[in-house]
């Protein structure tokens, strides 16, 4: 284990961490907040603790796989610790397991929160929210890739750790490229996001907040009312561009290469995913029509509500808690599917499911006619061994994570919808549940220990089980 190494990368994330706590700290001079203090001290500790930490520079670079989960696992959780100093010095969120949920909840882009009235909040500590989704929306060390500079392998490692997806492949032949690419995208879809919210008649605080949610699919809200207050066109403009971000970003390298469309139409998942959000929005408004006063306002909810949970952005316009149950049932249906492997959403991806019915279906086949040799091809190509390996293994950890952590949440003595969809809500990265954990809710009354196991899945759910899994692993750290 490349110790030496590592401590280095954490020096640089507590570094870019500060980097990033300058935003707050405009925003609380520009609003005369009296937490101007509060961030000088935590930009100064976060800095100084980085600048400790990767002062020197290790001769030995070789970096592994083992070292690339444990860099991603061990990072995430730094960023978080660090992260939770405003919060407590502020005095707004003075105990530390709350802190703690609600800045793993940002970075994690879950967007699950313990604030009962988020309106009372400082706007710079809002702002830190709403910016921490941002930087965890495409990843932190994604963006270390782009500047660090790391051999060609120790980059991939940390990519394949990072990245959301069954399979992570570069976009293009050098890994810190694919990292800028990657970046550039993420950076020109925001921009374009704050502009359309600012020509909607947002000022540049709402649009700003807002649109780190969307980009990031968090959903931190800036107002009790959630999204509900807003404009028709900013609820449409949100909704698209929640969808937009749940696509796999190589489908806009693709198109801005202007390469063969058809390679995009290949596009297993990608069909997919705009197919379900498209039966789920059918199906609801048929269920739903009449809860609603026009066609238009009834579309534009179920199109919203889709798009935010089957991108886990956990934005609402609307309580549907107090839907009809098979509208719930595929609400929390959509919570576990996700978005495109490859964007910025949450889930199990689709590409997983994809590959799991295609399993499915090959076995019943290979039942019926074992002489057969079948193989499971995804866009055309055959998959490799390895990925359904993966996704099956993956699967199994990920349900054995839920078990455990809802059999132990259950002894805060809630309604066992109220705990199944705490744990979907934040092992998938969404948010809002139903029952007490609903867009009108919040998850303050949960103990500190299920705030704990709740903050774990969070972590478990962005980086796709396995670096949560290593780092605590005792086989890790044998010689």
């Amino acid at each position: 284990m490349n110790y030496k190494m590592i401590i280095n990368i954490l020096g640089w994330v507590l570094k870019i961490e500060a980097l990033a706590m300058l935003i707050p700290f405009i925003c609380s001079i520009c609003y005369g907040e009296s937490e101007i203090k509060v961030w000088a001290v935590c930009i100064l500790i976060c800095f100084a603790v980085g600048f400790l930490l990767s002062r020197r520079q290790p001769k030995r670079k070789a970096f592994y796989a083992k070292e690339g989960f444990v860099t991603v696992a061990l990072s995430w959780i730094v960023m978080s610790l660090f992260g939770t100093i405003p919060f407590m010095l502020s005095g707004y969120i003075p105990n530390f397991f709350d802190a703690f949920f609600e800045i793993v909840s940002g970075f994690t882009t879950t967007g699950a929160s313990i604030l009962k009235d988020v309106e009372i909040i400082p706007k710079s500590l809002l702002m830190w929210r709403s910016l921490s989704h941002w930087i965890g929306g495409m990843g932190v060390l994604v963006f270390l890739m782009a500047i660090l500079p790391l051999s060609g392998s120790s980059n991939l490692y940390l990519l394949r750790a990072e990245s959301p997806g069954p399979a992570v492949n570069k976009l293009v032949p050098k890994v810190k490229s694919t990292a800028m690419i990657l970046y550039g995208i993420y950076i020109c879809f925001t921009v374009i996001e704050i502009v359309l919210l600012l020509f909607g008649g947002l000022d540049l605080f709402e649009a700003l907040t807002l649109s780190f949610g969307t980009a990031g699919t968090g959903g931190f809200a800036i107002l009790n009312s959630g999204i509900a207050s807003y404009s028709p066109y900013i609820q449409y403009v949100i909704a698209i561009f929640m969808i937009l971000f749940g696509v796999d970003f190589g489908i806009y390298h693709i198109l801005l290469l202007r390469d063969s469309k058809a390679t995009v139409l290949k596009s297993d998942e990608l069909k997919c995913y705009f197919g379900i959000i498209t039966a789920a929005i059918i199906l609801i408004f048929i269920n739903c029509r009449h809860l609603f006063a026009t066609v238009e306002q009834a579309f534009r909810h179920i199109l919203f509500t889709v798009g935010s949970i089957i991108t886990t952005t956990g934005y609402s316009t609307v309580d549907f808690n107090l839907w009809p149950q098979f509208s719930k049932v595929i609400i929390v249906l959509l919570m576990f599917v996700g978005a495109c492997a490859g964007s910025t959403g949450g889930g199990m991806k689709v590409s997983r499911i994809i590959i799991l019915l295609k399993t499915i279906v090959k076995e019943i086949r290979t039942c019926a006619h074992p002489r057969t040799t079948l193989k499971i091809k995804m866009n055309g190509r055959l998959a490799e061994h390895e990925t359904i390996r993966g996704v099956n293994v993956y699967v199994a950890a990920f349900a054995s994570i839920f078990v455990a952590s809802l059999l132990v949440i259950s002894l805060d003595n809630f309604s066992f919808t109220t705990n199944f969809t705490a744990i979907a809500a934040t092992i998938n990265n969404i948010g809002p549940g139903l029952e007490m954990v609903g867009p009108t809710g919040n998850f303050s009354e949960f103990s500190s220990l299920s705030k704990l196991v709740m903050s774990f899945c969070m972590l478990v759910g962005r980086l796709e089980v396995f670096p949560m899994l290593i780092l605590f692993s005792p086989y890790t750290w044998r010689k």
